[in-house]
């Protein structure tokens, strides 16, 4: 009887322990940046916590810097993918957020279409310049050609802004900020139709794996010509800044907030085990866009067929 009454004892303790830890984590919330990659992400992260530890974390649809800022501020406590060094500058201000230990390599570029490239031989950032070049992306009939420089929400948009100016091709185009899923579909269009486009992209992404398009050649980067500030730093923060270099190779985390490290340390643990490589990127971006599965779905296919690399961030 005594034996029996300890070990009811010893199960009512940790299942009050579990209970106590499982009331914490339904309280975390992901931030879900507006870009597909970063989006299965949060979810595979929440599906997998889900199924494997009974853990129910909210997800929270917002900008990336809007995420970051929340994280500041203790309301959001995850971001899926926190890309540098686009966000390098954030980071610095925004002191509470700690980068998880596995990254992806990735590049940002500015790509045209195969037509572009191969039938007006539009090979680099300065045949934008040439008003005649440029009128060849025109698609409104006000003589100015049209370049899509990224989401409004992302934190690399504003420094494409400030590049393009750099360059000296915000003269002959106009710069388009849209949503990532409008863009891409404009991408598929304009293969389709053989038309020339030009555009910011990124790798890994699943475009690369669909159409043939090719990156436009810039001068290497060099840390002394890219100067970046923003606007919490000078009130004309976009005329003092200057990029006409290519992008400094990236990478990208998961990122936690501080305090998380010491309330849920097995979940910092997780956070820090995550493996993805560009392959499983290419996966999330071809199933969301081309296959137009919706994150939820795809996360949860995801962690059924991966089952023993799931395990393996928990171990």
């Amino acid at each position: 009887m005594l034996w029996n009454g300890y070990l009811r004892g010893i199960v009512f303790a940790a299942a009050a322990v579990l209970t106590a830890n499982a009331a914490k984590a339904a309280d975390l919330i992901i931030g879900v940046p507006h870009w597909s990659s970063a989006q299965a992400t949060a979810h595979i992260l929440a599906e997998a916590l889900r199924k494997e530890r009974g853990v129910d974390l909210k997800l929270r649809d917002m900008g990336t810097l809007g995420i970051i800022k929340a994280m500041d501020r203790g309301d959001v406590h995850i971001h899926p993918q926190i890309w540098l060094p686009f966000s390098d500058r954030v980071l610095r201000e925004h002191g509470t957020v700690v980068l998880s230990l596995k990254g992806v390599p990735a590049k940002q570029n500015i790509c045209v279409t195969h037509t572009a490239a191969e039938e007006h031989g539009i090979a680099s950032v300065e045949d934008l310049k040439d008003r005649n070049k440029a009128a060849l992306f025109d698609t409104d009939g006000d003589g100015l050609g049209e370049i899509w420089i990224g989401a409004r929400t992302w934190a690399s948009t504003p420094i494409e802004r400030i590049r393009a100016r750099s360059y000296g091709f915000d003269k002959t185009m106009t710069l388009l900020e849209a949503d990532e899923q409008v863009a891409m579909a404009a991408v598929d269009v304009a293969v389709a139709t053989a038309r020339p486009m030009v555009f910011v992209c990124y790798q890994p992404h699943h475009m690369f794996k669909l159409h043939d398009v090719r990156l436009l050649e810039e001068p290497e980067h060099d840390p002394d010509q890219w100067r970046i500030l923003f606007p919490n730093e000078d009130s004309r923060w976009f005329q003092k800044s200057s990029a006409a270099v290519a992008w400094k190779e990236a990478h990208f985390h998961i990122g936690y907030i501080e305090e998380l490290a010491e309330r849920e340390p097995e979940l910092t643990a997780f956070l820090d085990a995550v493996d993805f490589d560009i392959t499983d990127v290419v996966a999330m971006t071809y199933a969301l866009h081309v296959e137009r599965q919706s994150p939820a779905e795809f996360a949860r296919r995801w962690v059924e067929e991966n089952p023993d690399r799931v395990a393996s961030w928990f171990e």
